[in-house]
């Protein structure tokens, strides 16, 4: 099983290596893929820490980050997180993390974008029509992780995902695949994932419906109805691996440093690094790090936060976090999570 599990580890390694040295690298594909809300980070302690939590993964934001990250998780806890994200838009996001005894962790979790309905224009009317339309996102998923030893944890989740504007929609599904390795050198953690490995996406609905006559000069029906036809869009896959160290670790004090690497199908590869810091048995933290280093033109900078860790009783224990996130010329998204252990 050793040797197994050791050898998973270099061919998840050399896969990362090998999608990097592609001559299609120079090549990013910004923009080219679906449901890119997939890509919106959840959880502000992994946010504050820059995006950096692969190889943490310890609450149960992991399913978002890094699903085996949930079978470390020994008490039941429910979270709720919410991003006010660039341009008004809303990002929400809920889950609930069972660990059960022999069987494993099994999570549940739920992702919504929203924002404010948008006013109709034509040509004729540009200043609108006085008639509104909505758009938004969801994404709705289970996941299962067990700790295969000690040391090795393999996780995975499957999702379905719906995007609507107006009267139109378009649905998918995915499956995501993580794994997490402490190494046998003091408080040094690997982990890895892929997320969002599925169907294309395409869209369909009545806003599409038109009224064509296919063949004018032969006498056809000039009101026959027909559906314009959308291309078919990927997912936002990714592929990361992320590195933790925690060099100080007593029961008064935490120092935990962390790094992921990550290759998406739709941009350049780019590293987050960042960092927490925790005081009088974990009640307080603070956190910081830098997003995307090493992506050009990236608007992503520092994030910063703070969380609280309050133990109601010896089985009850809530917890406050706060992520600020520096974004250049699009403005800087505040995120906040409440967690429930229980």
């Amino acid at each position: 099983m050793k040797t197994r599990i050791q050898n998973m580890g270099v061919i998840v390694i050399a896969v990362f290596i090998g999608l990097h040295s592609l001559d299609a690298q120079t090549i990013t594909k910004v923009g080219t893929t679906a449901a890119k809300f997939l890509s919106i980070p959840v959880g502000a302690r992994a946010i504050s820490m820059g995006g950096a939590f692969t190889a943490v993964a310890n609450d149960a934001s992991a399913m978002f980050w890094n699903p085996a990250g949930i079978a470390g998780i020994y008490q039941n806890e429910a979270m709720f997180s919410h991003s006010s994200w660039i341009a008004d838009i809303n990002l929400n996001f809920a889950a609930l993390a069972l660990p059960i005894e022999g069987v494993g962790t099994i999570g549940l979790y739920f992702t919504s974008m929203s924002m404010d309905d948008m006013e109709k224009t034509t040509e004729l009317n540009q200043d609108g029509t006085g008639q509104f339309f909505s758009v938004g996102s969801i994404a709705a998923g289970v996941s299962y992780a067990r700790r295969l030893t000690d040391w090795f944890s393999l996780g995975g989740s499957f999702k379905y995902i719906n995007e609507h504007i107006s009267s139109s929609n378009a649905t998918g599904f995915a499956f995501e695949i993580g794994t997490l390795f402490a190494t046998p050198f003091h408080g040094l953690k690997f982990g890895a994932g892929i997320s969002n490995f599925g169907t294309k996406m395409q869209i369909r609905g009545d806003d599409l419906l038109i009224v064509k006559d296919i063949s004018p000069n032969a006498g056809s029906n000039s009101n026959l109805n027909g559906f314009l036809g959308t291309e078919q869009f990927d997912l936002p896959l990714n592929l990361r691996i992320g590195f933790s160290y925690e060099p100080i670790s007593t029961e008064d004090q935490h120092l935990l440093l962390v790094a992921d690497a990550q290759h998406p199908n739709d941009n350049s590869e780019s590293v987050n690094i960042g960092g927490e810091y925790s005081a009088f048995n974990n009640t307080i933290a603070v956190r910081g790090g830098y997003k995307a280093l090493g992506l050009k033109e990236s608007e992503e900078r520092f994030t910063l936060g703070a969380g609280l860790r309050y133990p109601i009783s010896e089985t009850l224990i809530v917890k406050f976090d706060y992520a600020y996130q520096k974004i250049d010329r699009l403005g800087n998204p505040s995120h906040f999570s409440i967690s429930i252990l229980f």
